[in-house]
């Protein structure tokens, strides 16, 4: 989340990228550090003990909202990249 929101402060488009398990704690940090609505993409969780293919498969799932993320205009018109968007977590299937 520090690399993103140091991104963010450049005017550099930024997306912090994952596991549903850390959605409470990357909202908790990205607040502490000024930026609650900077943009996240959450993948379904676990990923340690998938295949190769799986985890295509997750990223699959939020690629789209990822790209979404880094190439549409900030919501609060600041002109600073994603700091004000923020993607619908994926949830586990």
């Amino acid at each position: 989340m520090h690399d993103i929101v140091d991104l963010e402060r450049r005017g550099i488009p930024g997306v912090f990228v994952a596991t549903t398990e850390f959605i409470t704690g990357a909202i908790a940090q990205s607040t502490s550090l000024g930026f609650p609505t900077v943009a996240r993409v959450f993948t379904p969780h676990p990923v340690q003990d998938r295949t190769p293919d799986e985890i295509r498969a997750y990223a699959d799932l939020v690629y789209d909202q990822i790209v979404a993320a880094v190439t549409s205009p900030a919501v609060d018109g600041s002109g600073n990249g994603a700091a004000a968007r923020s993607a619908d977590p994926v949830t586990a299937s």
